[in-house]
């Protein structure tokens, strides 16, 4: 078996072999201009995975790092491809986690995604990372297709290097963050009845 080695991106140079990847082993298409949104801006948040003796990469991850309504630092993973003839060796699991790890360099507080709902081995991969489903999104991609939303939520680091007590409650600021939807007020009708409360 090969051995795999994992790169940063460098830069354009690398553009192509990624369209070829994503545009191979994806269902949802994007125009350059997605591609350099991610890479330009987050170039430390993708990854390549080559095998030792090829310069062609086998493996993707593209991603990026953002405060998400002035409240969360959230990491965002927006594109993970691994080549079908090179699944089932761990490529796409240590993509994913050397991004989180430069995402917890910078502080993020957790990371999301959408993936297609009846993409099982997606699902499970991200399960096996410690994401859960946040909640479907009907008619999510251009196909049709519904997504889940899936979330996982960063603990913080231990900033003193001591030993953190995990039956502690973690403080209020590093709870997962709040998933709450907007209830629209009922209509008022000044005719009835007051409450004789």
């Amino acid at each position: 078996m090969d051995a795999i080695v994992y790169r940063q991106y460098s830069g354009e140079s690398e553009l192509p072999h990624i369209m070829a990847l994503v545009q191979h082993e994806l269902s949802e298409p994007y125009v350059i201009y997605t591609y350099r949104y991610f890479l330009q801006q987050w170039p430390h948040l993708a990854f390549l995975a080559y095998p030792s003796h090829s310069s062609d990469p086998v493996g993707v991850i593209v991603c990026k790092q953002s405060m998400h309504r002035d409240r969360t630092n959230r990491g965002y993973i927006a594109m993970l491809s691994v080549h079908k003839s090179w699944r089932k060796r761990g490529i796409a699991s240590t993509l994913v986690r050397r991004t989180i790890e430069v995402m917890k360099k910078h502080g993020v507080e957790e990371v999301v995604l959408e993936t297609e709902y009846d993409n099982s081995a997606a699902l499970s991969l991200y399960e096996s990372l410690g994401f859960i489903r946040e909640k479907r999104l009907y008619r999510f991609y251009l196909n049709g297709k519904d997504a889940f939303r899936l979330v996982l939520v960063v603990p913080p680091p231990d900033l003193n290097g001591e030993e953190v007590d995990h039956s502690k409650p973690l403080p209020i600021r590093f709870l997962a963050p709040a998933r709450m939807i907007t209830i629209p007020p009922l209509p008022y009708d000044s005719d009835d009845e007051v409450s004789s409360r």
